[in-house]
């Protein structure tokens, strides 16, 4: 078995699975035959560099055991098609999922990897046709290819937007269907101090009051979280990371962040369980 070195200062994730899964969740693994809450999510959820994410800290909060099923980068995509978190949904008492960006899953202009969500694998001949002037070799990753394409060509650029929205929506839906029991939506947004000035737009990406609208009904309830001024503005104290990733820890949420969606979180699952 390999291992990773994370560098001084880097936190040790102890990265598990669960079932047949594919996927490397954080650890420690928990056990699935004693009540628990599931949370669903990106790296958000995983809590990448912070000592105790905001699932941890729920279940403090709730005094039940709480697994975080956040995978890093995830999009839709990855819950949609791992069967191993559908049937973690079917135990729980409830599972909380967390609205993900639009960018990073396969849709009719673009293909992504089916686990590293934010890797741009291909563009289809829609694609091609639509940005035919492009190069697409050039792209490893959503967020570059979408802001390359913004500055390029922002009216066709618009046409993929929408692709994407409507996408997202569809594929939603499809998750809410598929997870079984109570469910609650975490809007996570607004939590990095410059999301404002990102020409692409503030996490989740693409996501609109419309399109939460759309899957609303799906279900149970809905916790939207617009952490505030001294959280968002705390930058990245009190989160571990290696020195080389400090741009990245400075994108990511930190601890003040994760206890604001905890204590929001809380009150709504303690009513419900």
């Amino acid at each position: 078995m390999a291992f990773e070195y994370a560098g001084e200062g880097a936190l040790d994730y102890f990265p598990c699975r669960y079932g047949k899964s594919k996927l490397l969740f954080r650890g420690p693994r928990r056990r699935l035959d004693v009540p628990y809450v599931a949370a669903i999510g990106g790296s958000e959820t995983y809590g990448k560099f912070v000592a105790q994410p905001w699932p941890e800290l729920l279940e403090m909060h709730l005094g039940m055991q709480t697994v975080n099923f956040g995978y890093l980068n995830a999009g839709v995509d990855v819950f949609l098609h791992e069967p191993q978190i559908a049937e973690a949904t079917k135990t729980a008492e409830l599972t909380v999922i967390q609205l993900m960006g639009a960018a990073n899953m396969s849709n009719r202009f673009y293909a992504v990897h089916p686990r590293r969500n934010d890797r741009f694998l291909r563009a289809s001949n829609l694609m091609r046709a639509v940005f035919n002037d492009v190069d697409f070799t050039e792209f490893n990753f959503t967020r570059h290819m979408l802001s390359a394409l913004r500055a390029k060509a922002p009216d066709r650029y618009a046409s993929l937007v929408q692709e994407l929205q409507l996408a997202w929506v569809a594929r939603m839906h499809q998750l809410l269907e598929k997870t079984p029991g109570r469910k609650v939506l975490l809007w996570l947004n607004d939590y990095h101090p410059d999301s404002a000035s990102d020409p692409l737009g503030a996490e989740p990406l693409l996501i609109t009051e419309e399109m939460v609208a759309e899957i609303r009904s799906k279900a149970d309830d809905l916790v939207r979280v617009t952490p505030s001024p001294a959280a968002c503005g705390s930058g990245t104290q009190g989160m571990h990371f290696a020195p080389l990733e400090e741009p990245a820890a400075a994108t990511m949420p930190g601890p003040k962040v994760h206890e604001e969606i905890a204590a929001a979180l809380g009150p709504v699952i303690s009513r419900m369980l």
